[in-house]
């Protein structure tokens, strides 16, 4: 089958009974997004979750709803016909999924604002290892703080492309997410996201030329009281450079008081 919506069915036997080991779905209502023919949603079903799966394409849609038709009328899975990166989320404890590529970014944005027990996702391999990369480090980016901020980043398994049908042209890697409350205090969330998004965009700048290159979305009052209660320690540096806690006390120096 040609696959849709950049879309790589898992077919290794041996990955997907890990993938449900590491989830720990027993008893548990579980988010699938992107299940395709339902080879992973079976064998989530056997091992005891109540699954809610999200998928876009139509013809894979009726092939679930044929393959799992006593399941839905069990009332152990339910599927919805939409977009992942728009359709509301329902209540779930734990999710799993083989995302599509192209929409990982904002997929795992939105998982870390619905709140999860724990994430069992593969993405492509390098993108795992960037969202897996030490805060304060050149390889870190907006990803890498951005979830580290939130939850626990675990690499479990790599895959090779052969491991799917059509193969894909990268390596994948399951990744586990656990969330943890944030390190430090954070005042405003949406402040928050929105200084480290700012600051990546300007990542070759410094703290300094980045927030005032970021006033249109910060607001520039808000952005000069940050520059002023900041040491210039901190304003000559780069993003890759700056740990969680001085995220937040950027993100905090910039949230207008109420």
């Amino acid at each position: 089958m040609k696959a849709r919506h950049d879309q790589h069915f898992l077919r290794d036997r041996r990955a997907i009974e890990r993938i449900v080991a590491l989830s720990e779905v027993s008893g548990r209502n579980v988010l699938e997004i992107g299940p395709g023919e339902g080879v992973l949603t079976a064998a989530l079903l056997q091992a005891g979750a109540k699954v809610t799966a999200i998928e876009l394409d139509p013809s894979l849609v009726e092939g679930l709803e044929e393959r799992f038709a006593g399941e839905i009328r069990a009332g152990t899975f339910t599927l919805i016909h939409g977009d992942a990166v728009r359709v509301p989320y329902p209540a779930f404890d734990i999710v799993v999924a083989n995302l599509p590529y192209s929409a990982s970014s904002p997929i795992t944005f939105r998982l870390l604002d619905a709140g999860f027990e724990r994430a069992v996702l593969m993405y492509q391999r390098e993108f795992a290892e960037r969202m897996a990369a030490p805060v304060g480090t050149p390889e870190c980016g907006r990803l890498s703080v951005m979830v580290q901020t939130y939850a626990e980043v675990k690499l479990c398994f790599n895959l090779p492309p052969g491991a799917f049908s059509p193969p894909p042209q990268v390596a994948s890697t399951v990744v586990r997410l656990t969330p943890h409350e944030p390190p430090h205090y954070i005042a405003d969330r949406e402040v928050y996201a929105a200084v480290v998004r700012e600051l990546f965009s300007h990542r070759r700048k410094t703290v300094r030329n980045g927030l005032r290159g970021g006033r249109g979305a910060l607001g520039a009052e808000n952005v000069e009281r940050a520059i002023a209660g900041l040491p210039e320690e901190i304003l000559s540096m780069r993003p890759e450079e700056l740990s969680l806690m001085v995220f937040a006390l950027i993100a905090n120096l910039c949230t207008a008081s109420a």
